[in-house]
């Protein structure tokens, strides 16, 4: 069975990275200590701190694993090396023309998308629209309230 490999920049590697260091060597520590407090208040079945402390570490348990699991995925895109040419690519930061208004956008792999601090993913409609196209080229991308128009003003990075 082969891994389908998602893109990430470097940075949002470092995010991943980041985020399970933190669960692994500060959470998950944390829950324990919380649990044995717990338990030492007697009875379990009626004990809500306890209840609380399993849930949170089943959360934690969860998000460690599925992290684990995007950092395997993780096929890292060089983003100066995807902006360098003149198409926007995975990594490319493009200021566009979305009917009238200018908007920023950079394309990222679906794992770092944050659509409204403008981080785009390469599966999205607009994503998917944007690829390809150089400076000054349209797409038309499915939106919920219908069909936007794209022009892509310049690529920055």
């Amino acid at each position: 069975m082969t891994t389908r490999k998602v893109p990430v920049t470097r940075e949002g590697l470092e995010r991943l990275h980041a985020e399970l260091k933190e669960l692994k060597e500060v959470r998950r520590p944390a829950i324990v200590a919380a649990l044995a407090e717990a338990r030492s208040h007697g009875d379990l079945r009626e004990n809500a701190g306890y209840d609380a402390a399993k849930h949170d570490q089943a959360m934690t348990e969860k998000r460690i694993s599925d992290l684990e699991a995007l950092v395997r995925q993780a096929d890292v895109i060089d983003a100066d090396a995807s902006s360098a040419g003149d198409e926007v690519r995975i990594g490319s930061t493009v200021l566009v023309d979305v009917e009238g208004d200018e908007e920023r956008y950079t394309i990222v792999g679906a794992i770092e998308a944050k659509p409204t601090q403008g981080l785009i993913s390469n599966e999205s409609p607009v994503g998917k629209a944007l690829l390809g196209l150089r400076p000054g080229e349209e797409a038309v991308a499915a939106a919920p309230h219908g069909e936007t128009r794209l022009r892509v003003i310049r690529i920055e990075r």
